[in-house]
């Protein structure tokens, strides 16, 4: 099957698009599995669990595009996309979630202290008199 120019351009950049893509969910899956899994076999079948689904993601990504076709060359773009991610995005990336990770955490648990907070002094109110009316 013959490729025009830009189609074979058009399959490069979406190639590199790819591998970007499949770069921030690598990110994306070492911030959700953390750094201190100490079970291997566990660590390895995430591993393997994530890389099917990668697979699954960038294949369809490209059917989507219409660039089905599968040379060497669109593993060695999508290897080529992924790599310069992880070199230049990769940290700004994991230090910008791990940042909106902590601000959704502390935004919930100050909505739960606002949300709680009535209920705990009424039953704080209530326990009290019980004490008080215990002692008499």
């Amino acid at each position: 099957m013959i490729l025009s120019i830009t189609q074979q351009l058009r399959c490069i950049i979406f190639s590199l698009i790819a591998g970007i893509i499949t770069g921030i969910l690598f990110d994306l899956y070492r911030i959700i599995r953390g750094l201190n899994n100490i079970n291997k076999v566990l660590t390895f079948v995430e591993d393997i669990l994530f890389w099917i689904l990668a697979s699954i993601i960038i294949f369809i990504f490209l059917l989507l595009i219409d660039c089905l076709y599968v040379g060497v060359y669109i593993y060695a773009w999508i290897t080529l996309g992924a790599y310069l991610y992880i070199k230049i995005f990769s940290s700004t990336f994991i230090k910008f979630q791990y940042k909106l990770i902590e601000n959704v955490r502390r935004t919930f648990r100050v909505l739960k202290n606002i949300v709680f907070y009535p209920f705990m002094l009424i039953i704080y109110i209530i326990k009290t008199k019980n004490k008080r009316n215990y002692k008499k």
